[in-house]
């Protein structure tokens, strides 16, 4: 799904708001799109900013201008993105903006535009040297920021952005989308709660990261149903020597965390979202105990793996966590 129909169909606030705010040439300075982890929010404020430097825009975006696929291409001088979900924003990055600012613009067009993805990963430093750009925005400077956590944005950030706040999708919307886009049930099910458009989606579902992180739960579930014993052994030596970074040991702890909270749906009657693992949910009940400690232990080694904890432990750990009494016999 392109962005245009995106923000029509899922963040008609949004869209008006822009399509208003292009057509009467009242841009704000400074946009601070607000959302949950899985939404579009870098991909959104990229486009948004191609809307106000767009050569053929209808109002927003063509998508296919010069400007526009240069800008795709990351070969548009006077657009600058500093994305925090690979790393953090530093004070040198907000400088690099500034300096570059100071100058005369590069393109005809003498707009210039900065994306900060996911401010809330700034450093204290970044975030002054943000604060006295924001006080002072020069001329035809605009800024779009994005958080998947407002409550970690400083207010004195908030107070000098206008706030575009992403509505949250409803799943049965999302599976519906990911259908459209030839997704098959099971893996959009899985991935529904990580993403809120069918497109992304399709884009995870068809990787490598997914593809073998998948496998990997699948075998891990299919030996906890068997026994604990085949389940501490198959963790050692097949999950673990395929779960190796980071990237595929947080994915592959949330998916488990998916599962876990099935669980515990199902525990008091609640719905679930993998019904296509019905039935392995429904046996998985017969052998676990402790499912709500287990999901605990679960979430909570998420937030290990931002301090570097050894991985093959941390996979170790929470298997040996939930086979513990499972009531599967040795």
């Amino acid at each position: 799904m392109q962005i245009e129909q995106y923000l029509k169909r899922y963040q008609p606030i949004i869209y008006k708001t822009f399509t208003n705010a292009i057509e009467n040439k009242h841009l704000s300075h400074a946009y601070l799109l607000s959302g949950s982890s899985g939404m579009p929010l870098k991909e959104v404020a990229l486009f948004l900013a191609k809307s106000i430097l767009c050569d053929n825009p209808s109002p927003l975006a063509c998508d296919n201008c010069v400007t526009c696929l240069r800008i795709n291409d990351g070969n548009y001088p006077d657009v600058m993105i500093f994305d925090g979900a690979n790393t953090k924003i530093k004070k040198g990055d907000i400088e690099k903006i500034m300096n570059n600012f100071d100058k005369t613009s590069l393109e005809d067009k003498g707009i210039m535009i900065y994306i900060l993805n996911l401010v809330e990963t700034m450093t204290p430093v970044a975030v002054n040297s943000l604060l006295k750009f924001l006080e002072e925005p020069g001329k035809n400077i605009y800024a779009f920021l994005t958080t998947e956590n407002e409550s970690k944005v400083l207010p004195t950030i908030l107070s000098r952005t206008q706030i575009l706040r992403f509505r949250s999708v409803p799943k049965n919307e999302i599976l519906i989308d990911a259908s459209n886009e030839g997704v098959n049930q099971e893996d959009a099910e899985m991935l529904c709660s990580f993403y809120s458009d069918g497109k992304s989606i399709k884009d995870m579902s068809e990787s490598d990261l997914y593809k073998t992180v998948k496998v990997a739960l699948d075998e891990q579930l299919d030996a906890l149903l068997r026994s604990s014993d085949e389940a501490i052994y198959v963790c050692e030596r097949r999950i673990i020597p395929q779960i190796k970074s980071n990237d595929t040991a947080r994915l592959y702890i949330k998916l488990l965390g998916i599962v876990f909270q099935d669980l515990l749906n199902k525990q008091v009657n609640g719905n679930i979202i993998l019904t296509t693992y019905d039935n392995i949910l429904n046996e998985l009940l017969t052998r676990l105990k402790h499912i709500d400690r287990s999901l605990f232990i679960i979430m909570s080694s998420i937030s290990k793996l931002d301090l570097n904890v050894n991985i093959p432990l941390l996979l170790d750990h929470i298997i040996y966590e939930i086979t513990k009494e499972d009531g599967n016999g040795k």
